[in-house]
Formats: structure tokens, C-alpha cells, sequence
């Protein structure tokens, strides 16, 4: 992706505003839980490879792996949501204190499952390892309606004072589209930026400022192919905008980069940043909706905002498992694109 040099020196402004923004995050909590091993032989009971296990560590996934990206970009974050009182919450504290995250907005219930995606990885020593399987643990059920207004209650105070309000919707039921419509009524006329990231409930959230879905989203939403055919992408993503009501639209697309949706404008594409050999896109969708918001936070316009997220997004896609991206990682990447 190139970028001129009077939006280079507008996106590093908006940058250096990152450290003064304060945004809520509402959404579910995940644990991205990975376990690492060594391949010692074949098993005799069936023919699977038996790993010695090296190594286990469990960082923020989900929503909050989008709030673990906005404290590394420099900003304030307040995350609000669950966790269950088992190994996978305690794990999600414990990396939220280390980063200097407050806690006092997560509430923490008993005998509920924190949504826990374990990824089992193999290889020989000194080699390069292979994600073999997944296992995920989730509630039984999503959360009962008054735990959303409960969770709710908690923010309302918090986006009073916040410069933005994400919202990050994996489905476990932590908050929805009549949650945030309270919540914009209870923002008493501040015009603060409302961003969501709807894993499968898209077509919901109306009114709000934007959403970033990636393109399989978009698909799903309206029952129809996109592939490599551009008319309909710009078809779906101007219905989208239209029929949400939504001031600007960012559909990811992968190595193809993304695509800026804006009332009465033609679709912009912006080019995959870096290289489109990606090492691991796993939350790489939380790391362009927390560096799209955070920029929107600082008084950016939509068009550098997808660029700063896209930057984000081609850095962060070049670490192995959820990743974050620093400030400093997006500024150098910025100077150097």
C-alpha cells in the first residue's frame, strides 16, 4: 500500500493523539488458549502423531484481544464483559493486569465457561510448528438478557467520559443491537464514535457509525458469493450502508486488502499492506477495528482511519498467534509504506 506524504504526515498526527483517547469496549471475552508440542512418534492406537507438550499459554482473544490492541496503540481501554470463574478467566485477569488493563468493568460469573479456543500445535524440534486441530469450550447458552443490561449499566457511565464505544459481537450473547441502541440514548447527545465487529449477527446493528466485517461475513449476511467479482462486492457493501444506516463501512478481504464504503462516494481499495504470505490471521480482525476506532477516537477522517487499520492489520498478520500491534510497530510501518 502506498501512502503520500500529506497522508503520512496526517496519519502519524493521529497517532500521536492514540496516548488521549479513552474507549469503552463492551463484547465477548475470549481466551485463545495454545498448546505447543513436540511430535514424538506415531501413535499404535490410531494412526495420530503424539506430541510431547513443550508449552501452554492462554492470551486475550475476542473482544479482548481488541482491547489488549488499543492499550498497545497507546490508548485507555475499559472492557466490559464476562468471565467464568474457571483456569481460561483467571488466565484473561491475570493478562489484563499485567497490561495495566482495568478489570473493575468485568464481571465475573459462577459456573460459567469463559469461550476458550485451544489450538494444538506440532512439529519437530528446531522446526517451524503447525496448528493440527482446535478445541473450543463455550457456554451452553448465551447470556441471559438481564446479565446484558447489567453489562450495559456498567458502561453507561463509562461512555459519558470515553472518546469511543466498541463494540465486539462474537456471538456469546454479552451484549446486542438493543443494548447499544440503550446505550447510544443513554450517551446524552454525545456524538462519540460507535464502531462494531458482528461475527454473525451483522445485519442487527444499525445506527451506528461503522461496522468491519470481512468479506465471508458479508457473504453470509446476504446468502451471496462475492469471490473475485468486484461488482458485487460494491453492490452488497452500498446495500449494507444503506440498509444499516451506517456513516462508513470496511469490508476486509483478506490478501486483497480492504474496501472503504462511504454514503454518496465511490468504493475505495486500499491494497494489503506488506506482503500478502501472511505467517497467521488469527484476531487479525480485532487489530483493525481497534486501530480503525482508535483513529476515529482522535478525530481522524474514515478514509485514514481504514489506512492506519490496514497498516495495523498487514503488520500484526506477520506474528505467530494472536498478536498485538504497538504504536511504535504502526508509526515505523507508516513512515516506511
Amino acid at each position: 500500500m502506498m501512502i503520500s506524504r500529506s497522508d503520512r504526515v496526517s496519519l502519524l498526527s493521529t497517532l500521536e493523539q492514540f496516548p488521549r483517547q479513552r474507549i469503552t469496549l463492551l463484547g465477548d471475552l475470549v481466551a485463545d488458549e495454545f498448546v505447543y508440542g513436540e511430535i514424538a512418534r506415531v501413535s499404535r492406537e490410531a494412526p495420530v502423531l503424539i506430541l510431547k507438550q513443550r508449552e501452554k499459554k492462554v492470551v486475550p482473544g475476542g473482544g479482548a484481544n481488541a482491547a489488549n490492541n488499543l492499550a498497545d496503540l497507546g490508548a485507555k481501554v475499559i472492557p466490559v464483559g464476562v468471565v467464568g470463574d474457571d483456569e481460561a478467566g483467571d488466565a484473561l485477569l491475570r493478562c489484563f493486569q499485567q497490561k495495566g488493563i482495568s478489570i473493575r468493568s468485568i464481571l465475573r460469573l459462577r459456573r460459567h465457561v469463559t469461550p476458550t479456543k485451544s489450538r494444538i500445535l506440532g512439529g519437530l524440534a528446531h522446526w517451524q510448528r503447525q496448528q493440527i486441530v482446535r478445541v473450543d469450550r463455550e457456554p451452553a447458552q448465551p447470556l441471559k438478557r438481564d446479565v446484558r443490561r447489567g453489562l450495559s449499566l456498567k458502561a453507561v457511565p463509562l461512555i459519558r467520559h470515553a472518546s469511543a464505544l466498541l463494540i465486539s459481537d462474537y456471538g456469546y450473547g454479552s451484549t446486542d443491537t438493543n443494548e447499544v441502541a440503550f446505550l447510544r440514548r443513554q450517551a446524552r447527545g454525545r456524538a462519540i464514535p460507535v464502531t462494531v465487529d458482528s461475527r454473525f449477527d451483522l445485519l442487527s446493528y444499525a445506527h451506528v457509525t461503522a461496522v468491519t466485517p470481512n468479506e465471508p461475513e458479508v457473504e453470509d449476511a446476504f446468502r451471496q458469493k462475492i469471490g473475485n467479482n468486484l461488482a458485487v462486492l460494491h453492490r452488497l457493501g452500498k446495500r449494507l450502508l444503506r440498509r444499516q444506516s451506517l456513516e462508513a463501512l470496511v469490508v476486509t478481504r483478506g490478501r486483497d486488502g480492504m474496501v472503504l464504503f462511504e454514503p454518496g462516494q465511490a468504493p475505495i481499495h486500499l491494497p494489503i499492506f506488506g506482503s500478502d504470505q501472511a505467517v497467521d490471521v488469527t484476531g487479525a480482525g480485532d487489530t483493525v477495528i481497534a486501530a480503525f476506532t482508535l483513529a476515529l477516537a482522535a478525530g481522524a477522517s474514515f478514509l485514514h482511519a481504514a489506512q492506519l487499520a490496514n497498516c495495523a492489520g498487514g503488520v500484526v498478520v506477520m506474528k505467530r498467534g494472536t498478536a498485538t500491534v504497538t504504536a511504535a510497530e504502526l508509526r515505523e510501518a507508516i513512515r516506511n509504506a
